[in-house]
């Protein structure tokens, strides 16, 4: 007797080849059961953007989805700095579409408010002095002393509701006289 760990419904000749006993192990690898080329054009690529802060109050983590966001000390920033030698106004962050005609975006750091002004201070993009940067995963953001923001683009695959990862349907039948009996 066999035992195997998923539900999914054989084919009629391997439910036959089952019936062996003198089969140890089988491995089902069916082209009629690969579904993995499938999947893998269904699935769709996601992408997440994270800005981790660090400022006198210590770390904070913001999950960015919006389209604009304004960076500063002021309390009425959607993200806030504390620091004494950071513009109440520091930078803004904008959300543009992708050329490349996906669903996906990225972020553009811009010194200053939206209106243009820039901030006392500027701003410093690894290592680099600079007013307005297309941000990439772990770029440094330096907004003044001991106040910096390190940016992280999280790219994840996700399947269509109803559809299964391609692992699901990996079997593994295995004859119980090839496990060993740990109860003495």
């Amino acid at each position: 007797m066999f035992y195997f760990y998923h539900h999914y419904a054989l084919p009629q000749t391997l439910v036959e080849g089952m019936a062996d006993n003198n089969s140890k192990q089988i491995l089902i690898n069916d082209s009629s059961t690969d579904f993995s080329n499938d999947l893998a054009m269904a699935a769709e690529t996601h992408e997440s953007h994270l800005l981790i802060l660090e400022d006198d109050q210590g770390r904070k983590e913001f999950i960015l989805e919006h389209s604009i966001y304004s960076i500063g000390r002021d309390r009425e920033c959607d993200i806030r700095l504390v620091s004494q030698f950071v513009s109440r106004r520091h930078a803004t962050l904008l959300r543009l579409p992708r050329k490349d005609n996906s669903n996906n975006h990225y972020y553009r750091i811009i010194d200053g408010d939206a209106k243009g002004r820039p901030s006392s201070n500027g701003l410093m993009i690894n290592g680099r002095k600079i007013q307005t940067h297309d941000l990439k995963n772990e770029d440094e953001i330096i907004f003044g002393p001991q106040v910096r923001a390190i940016y992280y683009l999280l790219q994840h695959e996700t399947t269509p509701p109803g559809q299964t990862d391609a692992s699901e349907y990996d079997i593994t039948l295995i004859n119980p006289g090839m496990t060993e009996d740990f109860e003495d």
